[in-house]
Order: C-alpha cells, then structure tokens, then sequence
C-alpha cells in the first residue's frame, strides 16, 4: 500500500463463522456510502460461493465489495498475495475518498495488515519435517519449553493447540538462526493508525446453535452440488480451498461412504471448532479491540453505535 495515502475512515470487523459480520458490515456500508474488502481467506475463492458463506449477489448490489470470489481454487493464496491485492483495492478506495470496511474471520490477514508482514527466508523441506517430527516425538509441553528457549515472545503468544504456528516458530529458528518473533517486529504495518476495529464475540452457545443452522442451510441451498463441482476437478487436497468445512464431509457422502444426516453432523461440528479456533485467536491476538457480545443484527447495530458514538451517518 502507499504510503501516505490516508482514507477517510477505515473499519475491520473480525469474528468467527456465523457471527454476523456481512450484516453487519453491509449495514455500516449503506450508512456511511463505505465499500468492503474480503479478509476470508475462503471467501477469494469463487468455486466456495455457498460454503463460505459469501455475501449474495443481491448484497454485492447494493454496495462496492471487492476481492470476493477472485481466485480460482487451483490458485491458492498466501496472506501475503492477500495483503498486496487488498493494499492496491485500498488504495483505490482511498483515491475516491470514500470510507472502507474490511471484514472476515481470517485473522492473519487482520494481523498483517496492521502489524505488516515479515519479509522470511525460505526454509528447508528438511528443517520442516525436522520440526514436525520433534513436535510428534516429544509433545507439546516439550516442543513448548524448547521453543521458549529459541522464541520466547513467540511462545507465550501462541495458543495451546496450535501446532502450525509453533512449528512454524521453531523451524525460522532452526533455520536462521533468529526468532521468528524478530523477524516479524522489522515489518512495517500496511494501515495508518487510525483505523477501527471491532471483534464480534457472542456468546458461544448461541454461536454455535446458529453454525448447526447455517450448515444446514448450506445444504439446502445447494452445497452438496459445489462440492461435486469441485471434487470433479481432481485438485490437490492440499490447497486451501479444498480444506473447507464441508468439502470432505460431503465429499464422503458423495462417494457413499457415509450418509447426507452424518455428513452434516460431522461438518456441523468441524465448523463449530472452526469458531472455537477463530474466537481464541482473536482473543488471544487483538485484546485491545473493542468487542460486540451480541448475536441478532439490531443488538449488534446498537453495540456498534455504542462504541462509536461520534459516527455520521447519511
């Protein structure tokens, strides 16, 4: 993004799946005349329109909304193909004075547009499997008390469980000499300090009563029919968007090895994990961002309203 080009006013929403954020951002855009930026590392991808949860045509229509449903599934992006792409939309979005409103449940792309983004030395296959095989051999509380030695800033941040990013953490060590944590402390944020930030944070019983529904609803819409579509082009299982929650649960179905009602209780609770994972990141990575406790629109509307009081609206 370039520097000292300054918008006019900038929101993020950030919340786990089915917490509201598209209503809510969509309402906040049609007050304010703002345009939205995706930062949903699933909804880039235009073969996941239902499985994401992508805003639908009709609210697409209503406001400018930019980088949803861009990539192909083939294609998978990195957090930082993401920030270079959401950097140049903002900049467009700034050239024309208006507000903008990036909202998601990917947290990375949170944190890499406000805090930057590490330039890191590419690392071995070798230092990889060496990694992994470590964290297998000894557990997690082990792997912990090393990696507190190499990093400590890196591991009293990452949450428990999270294996990819302590690995990770352990194998720039391993393989520079220098922790990852200082690596990451020479990047330079991509905004200007004086965005907004919120994290949708309801209750976690209501959450996920409504990601059982929202699943279910996928269904209905026609999800087991996007991921026929999808498996048909035999693409690695490795790529991003042929991780999402109901990909292989109904790609199990599709195959007959298991039922429509098992399938979505299986993708019923991989999506409430999904929630789960996303809430402790973003409590554990944006504690200082002002949190809606609410579920319904007009509740999370009014909290909103409440921690920015001084908003204009049209």
């Amino acid at each position: 993004m370039r520097r000292g080009l300054r918008l006019t006013q900038i929101f993020l929403i950030a919340g786990p799946t089915s917490s509201g954020k598209t209503a809510l951002a969509l309402r906040l855009a049609a007050e304010r005349g703002s345009e939205i930026v995706n930062a949903d590392a699933l909804q880039v991808y235009r073969d996941l329109t239902i499985l994401s949860a992508r805003p639908t045509p009709e609210d697409e229509a209503l406001v400018p909304h930019h980088l949803f449903g861009v990539a192909d599934a083939a294609d998978g992006w990195s957090v930082g193909r993401w920030l270079e792409a959401a950097g140049l939309v903002l900049d467009g979005i700034a050239a024309r004075g208006r507000p903008a409103i990036v909202v998601g449940g990917t947290g990375l792309y949170f944190r890499a547009l406000t805090e930057g983004l590490a330039p890191l030395p590419a690392v071995s296959s070798a230092v990889r499997q060496d990694a992994q095989s470590a964290f297998d051999r000894i557990g997690e509380a082990a792997f912990r008390e090393d990696l507190r030695l190499r990093d400590p800033a890196a591991e009293t941040r990452i949450a428990p469980s999270d294996r990819q990013r302590l690995t990770r953490a352990f194998e720039v060590h391993a393989a520079t000499g220098r922790a990852l944590s200082d690596w990451q402390a020479d990047a330079a944020p991509a905004l200007a300090a004086d965005y907004r930030a919120v994290v949708l944070e309801p209750p976690r019983a209501a959450l996920y009563a409504r990601c059982d529904e929202r699943f279910s609803a996928m269904v209905e819409a026609g999800a087991i029919e996007e991921v026929r579509a999808l498996l048909a082009r035999d693409l690695d299982p490795a790529l991003p968007a042929m991780k999402a929650v109901g990909v292989r649960e109904l790609g199990a179905h599709l195959r007959g090895e298991i039922s429509l009602d098992d399938a979505i209780a299986l993708a019923g609770r991989q999506t409430r994990r999904y929630a789960k994972r996303q809430m402790t990141w973003l409590r554990n990575q944006t504690p200082s961002w002002p949190r809606i406790d609410g579920l319904e629109p007009q509740e999370q509307w009014g909290q909103f309203l409440a921690l920015n009081p001084a908003l204009t609206l049209r």
